[in-house]
């Protein structure tokens, strides 16, 4: 396993606490930065047709903060200029609405920012070992509410068009 450390201007969290666009934001922020670009991913009402009620999330935590670490350094290698990497991912149950990942990235230009912030969430998609529970709703034929849940690895979540992660 790869051990990194993450930088000190960089903030990285698995948390049970909502997320605050506004506080990832401003931890990304850097006189430096001509952009910061932040990514926040959440609970929608749907997935492949399912009336989607709560989403709930679990995490190997020490590994998935490495996975963070990680992504900061691949990052810096391949956009040299970026101050800033902000990664925290909400874990529990999450009602529809609500943020489940916020990423951020500062830098001095918007295309390296973009292009960084774009290869942070879709790689802590694919590497972080963080799973979901998905749980439904629906109706049976004497018109009773049904609910159902199932659990997915987020690295199976590729929904075309969704922002869930």
């Amino acid at each position: 396993m790869i051990t990194t450390k993450a930088r000190v201007e960089d903030s990285f969290g698995v948390t049970l606490a909502p997320l605050s666009v506004e506080e990832i934001y401003s931890q990304a922020d850097n006189p430096a930065n001509g952009a910061v670009v932040l990514m926040s991913g959440m609970v929608r009402n749907q997935t492949d047709g399912k009336s989607v009620v709560a989403l709930e999330y679990q995490v190997y935590e020490p590994m998935a903060l490495q996975v963070f670490y990680q992504i900061a350094e691949d990052i810096r290698n391949q956009w040299t200029d970026v101050s800033r990497v902000v990664i925290y991912h909400r874990i529990g149950r999450l009602l529809v609405g609500e943020i489940s990942v916020v990423v951020a990235v500062g830098c001095p230009h918007r295309g390296e920012a973009f292009a960084a912030c774009e290869y942070a969430i879709d790689t802590l998609k694919h590497n972080a070992p963080i799973w979901k529970k998905e749980h439904y709703s629906g109706m049976g034929e004497d018109g009773s509410v049904i609910l159902q849940s199932s659990w997915v690895s987020i690295k199976n979540c590729n929904h075309e068009g969704g922002t869930e992660v």
